[in-house]
């Protein structure tokens, strides 16, 4: 009987469950950071969006692997994660034409300049 209880089946993502080294994880975090932050000074825009919109994802993603452990999770939820991320994208995609306009029909972005002037007018 207990040679018997030895066999059992274990679940999938115990098997295959490795402890990540968390300051290696760390270290590699850190690097990012700094390159992320180091982007802009190269002052190159595209560039610069790349390495702050590229490097928050990997970095979004490490933190979600290995400290958030995502990856032993039934699979549900990582539809569910995909589902959030598609419907942000969905989100921006929406509005972004709006908000980035420098004007629209009943308003118009003003400069911080132009924001902190005193107004003149009637109110």
């Amino acid at each position: 009987m207990a040679a018997h209880a030895q066999h059992a089946p274990q679940p999938d993502h115990a098997e295959h469950m490795e402890h990540p080294n968390y300051v290696k994880v760390y270290y590699i975090l850190l690097a990012l950071l700094v390159i992320s932050f180091m982007g802009p000074f190269v002052g190159i825009r595209w560039l610069t969006l790349i390495t702050a919109f590229g490097i928050a994802v990997v970095k979004a993603y490490l933190v979600a692997k290995n400290f958030m452990h995502v990856n032993v999770q039934p699979r549900f939820v990582i539809y569910i994660l995909g589902t959030v991320v598609v419907f942000m994208f969905l989100f921006y995609a929406g509005t972004a034409p709006d908000v980035m306009k420098a004007a629209g029909t009943n308003w118009q972005k003003l400069t911080v300049a132009e924001e902190s002037a005193p107004h003149h007018g009637s109110e």
